[in-house]
């Protein structure tokens, strides 16, 4: 066990999914992990982090001295993909002013972590014709880190839905750091779909008719899609889950909606973790969410360079109160 706990801050933490994959990743590799703080905005965010970790996140994070905030050696931050539209001066913090990342930033800036780990939606890379990214990516590196990106979809981490995400990872010290390598095959739907489900979870006739008489299913089970063109296609895995889709945007094999528990299992939450939301609350949080197995991946290959440099710093620690007391 290492000496010292490994402290890390969980910013826009929705319901906690770096939080899961941080301290699953720790727990594997025998390192106590410490949240020093945590914040989000929207309260039935923090009604079901609160229950499930114990800790109740702040709210908004604009409103946050960055003085304040615990020293940590890893940030985490699935920040919100508001319009960057203010980005794109090329004229570092001050061009990102506006927007949610400033405040990352920000706290970067003033707290120096070892590492960071980001996350955001695929279409941040082409924002603008990259120029968003490339300011973010710019201003990371004015505040002293070596950053890299990648674009990775769950799907390649043992998840069964189809969803990509960039992970922007950033380091003080120089590192051989690559993204982890895709772990597969993903786990089947039948590990994932309950067995008994709930009537009002059905569609409508109506719908379970338009769609089975527009579509025939070459996989069982299967999780049909229906996109903005109202065509429908199904695969033995699901499509991106999303806290704003249409009622009827994902169907188990053309016939109902996913349960909240299918939601956060397509995430990779445990089963332990308790839903205290309703229904409609519990597929906007899921929407929202890290995929825990992706982001674990991720973490599991900065673990060695975290861990290592923290057991260091404890042992001079420890020799400092041996041999210099004074």
């Amino acid at each position: 066990m290492y000496r010292e706990k490994l402290k890390f801050i969980d910013l826009f933490c929705g319901i906690g999914g770096f939080r899961i994959a941080f301290e699953e990743a720790c727990e594997e590799n025998d390192i106590q992990p410490q949240c020093v703080f945590s914040s989000d905005i929207d309260k039935f965010c923090q009604d079901s982090y609160e229950e499930n970790f114990g800790d109740r996140p702040f709210g908004d994070i604009t409103k946050v001295d960055e003085k304040d905030i615990p020293d940590h050696d890893i940030l985490f931050a699935g920040f919100p993909c508001q319009p960057f539209s203010i980005i794109g001066q090329r004229k570092g913090l001050n061009d990102t002013r506006g927007t949610l990342f400033f405040d990352i930033a920000r706290i970067i800036k003033e707290k120096k972590p070892k590492t960071f780990i980001l996350e955001n939606v695929k279409q941040l890379v082409g924002h603008d014709k990259g120029k968003t990214l490339k300011v973010i990516l710019q201003t990371l590196k004015d505040l002293g880190y070596q950053v890299q990106y990648s674009v990775l979809n769950a799907l390649d981490y043992g998840l069964p839905q189809k969803r990509e995400r960039v992970v922007i990872v950033g380091h003080r010290e120089p590192i051989m750091f690559t993204y982890p390598d895709p772990i597969k095959p993903y786990k089947p739907l039948n590990e994932i779909l309950e067995k008994k489900v709930d009537k009002k979870h059905l569609a409508s006739d109506y719908i379970r008719k338009k769609r089975k008489e527009s579509h025939k299913s070459s996989y069982y089970p299967s999780i049909w899609h229906e996109n903005k063109s109202g065509n429908i296609c199904s695969y033995p895995y699901s499509c991106a889950l999303r806290a704003g889709a249409s009622y009827n945007y994902l169907l188990v094999n053309g016939e109902r909606r996913l349960t909240p528990r299918e939601m956060l299992r397509l995430q990779g939450f445990p089963d332990s973790y308790k839903i205290v939301v309703s229904d409609g609350q519990a597929k906007k949080q899921a929407g929202n969410a890290v995929p825990v197995n992706m982001v674990k991946a991720v973490i599991e290959k900065l673990l060695p360079y975290i861990a290592s440099s923290l057991d260091q710093t404890s042992v001079l620690r420890e020799y400092d109160l041996k041999y210099n007391p004074s």
